[in-house]
C-alpha cells in the first residue's frame, strides 16, 4: 500500500458538522459520500477499502484528501465537500461579450453555412475584437448557461415544426385568446 500523502484531522466541531450532515439525509448523494470519505480518511482507513465500501471510484478517496489538506484552516470542509469555482478563476467573457455571444448565436448563419459551429462563434468573437482569444468549449458552455436562463425567463417557446406554443418545461401552453395582449 502508498503511503498517504495527505492526511486528514478533523477537530471536533467539524467532525459534529459531518456527522450532523450525513444523518440529515438531505444534502446531495456526492456531498455524502465525500463526509463519509473523511470521516473515514480521519480514522486511518485505507483508500482501497474505503473506495470499495463507499462505491466510489479510487481517484476520488484521494481527490477529497488533497482538497480537504490544501484548503486554509476555515475553508476545509466547504472545499472537500462541494464543488465550488476555484477562488481567482475569472469568467472568460463578461456581461457584454455574453450577450455579443448571445446575439450573434441567434443572428442570421453566415453564408454558406446553415448554422453557427461552436468554432466560427469563437473566430468571429476574435474578429469582433470582444475578446482577445476563446475556445469553442468556452463559447458552448457559454451559450448552455445561458440559453437556459433565457428559456426560464421567457415562459413559452415556440415549436416551429408543429406551429404550437409549449412551456419552457416542454407542456402544453393551451389555446390563445384574443384578448387585450393578442391581436
Amino acid at each position: 500500500m502508498r503511503p498517504k500523502s495527505f492526511r486528514v484531522e478533523l477537530e471536533p466541531a467539524e467532525r459534529a458538522e459531518l456527522l450532523l450532515l450525513i444523518s440529515r439525509g438531505n444534502a446531495p448523494a456526492r456531498t455524502i459520500a465525500r463526509a463519509h470519505i473523511l470521516l473515514a480518511a480521519a480514522e486511518d482507513r485505507f483508500d482501497a477499502y474505503v473506495d470499495a465500501a463507499l462505491h466510489v471510484s479510487e481517484a476520488t478517496v484521494p481527490r477529497v484528501r488533497h482538497r480537504f489538506a490544501e484548503a486554509p484552516r476555515g475553508e476545509r470542509l466547504e472545499r472537500a465537500l462541494y464543488d465550488r469555482p476555484r477562488p481567482g478563476a475569472t469568467r472568460k467573457l463578461d456581461v457584454k461579450g455574453e450577450a455579443t455571444l448571445i446575439a450573434l448565436a441567434c443572428s442570421k448563419s453566415p453564408e454558406g453555412r446553415t448554422v453557427w459551429s461552436m468554432h466560427l462563434l469563437a473566430d468571429r468573437l476574435v474578429e469582433l475584437h470582444v475578446i482577445e482569444s476563446i475556445s469553442d468549449d468556452t463559447v458552448r458552455r457559454t451559450l448552455g448557461e445561458k440559453s437556459a436562463q433565457a428559456v426560464v425567463e421567457r415562459a413559452l417557446v415556440h415549436r416551429a415544426s408543429r406551429r404550437r406554443l409549449r412551456l419552457a418545461y416542454g407542456g402544453r401552453a393551451g389555446p390563445l385568446r384574443r384578448g387585450r395582449d393578442h391581436a
